[in-house]
Parts: C-alpha cells; structure tokens; sequence
C-alpha cells in the first residue's frame, strides 16, 4: 500500500489504522483478515452489478473475483468523512494473470456499524482494461 501520496485523511487515527490494516488485507487478497472486518449483514456493490448482501456472499464473491487478477496495491489519494462513514479516493495498481501492469482510478465508500465493523461499501471503477 502507498500512502505517500495522501492528501487529505479526514478520520482519526484509530479509524486510519483499522482502515489501513482492513486495506493491507485487500491488497493481500487474503479473505480470512478479510471476512473479519465485515458485519454479517453487510452489503457491498460493485459498479453496476447487483449487490452482494451478507458476509458469507461477499466472501464467496471475492473468492471468485480475486483469481482474476495477479496483485492490488492502493494508492490511497483522499479520504472524506467521518470514522463511520468515509469515502476513499484511490489509484489501485494491479498485476493482471499476464504479468502487465495496470493503474485505475478508484473510488470506495465505507460504512461501519456501532461494532466498527462494515456494514457496507460501494466501490466504483471501470475494471475494464484489467481483463482487455
């Protein structure tokens, strides 16, 4: 993860570090750290595709989606808002399957509960040139 090029952090420290390690995760693909940062009842959409809703979804759903690519770095640029509800402002840097390197812009919205778990996010980016 780079965070070097971070401009504006709008949330805590304590609310940066858990994003920062919920992040590292991601950029790891490693969905068992993934799946504990997630309210059971979360929901999370992807573009315009129809939501994933539960925990137990969204980890099947990524468990499918990561193996299409090779690795995701963030690139963390803005984050906005509150510790319970933020925004994220990203260049994700990816290795697809055939080894080339490719950068797309991105924007995640989180939301987390009382618990400080996420009980949503809603990621936007055009996915397109990481499988043409």
């Amino acid at each position: 993860m780079i965070t070097s090029n971070l401009r504006t952090n709008q949330l805590s420290a304590t609310a940066y570090e858990w994003y920062l390690t919920y992040l590292t995760a991601l950029d790891a693909k490693d969905l068992q750290q993934y799946e504990q940062f997630l309210a059971d009842e979360c929901t999370m959409y992807s573009n315009n595709d129809p939501p994933m809703v539960g925990k137990a979804t969204i980890v099947q759903g990524l468990s499918q989606y990561w193996p299409s690519f090779g690795t995701l770095e963030h690139d963390l640029l803005n984050i906005y808002g509150t510790d319970a509800a933020f925004v994220l402002e990203a260049l994700n840097h990816y290795t697809r399957t055939d080894g080339r390197a490719i950068t797309l812009r991105a924007v995640a919205f989180t939301d987390r509960n009382a618990a400080g778990l996420v009980s949503g996010v809603r990621f936007y980016t055009d996915t397109g040139p990481l499988f043409t």
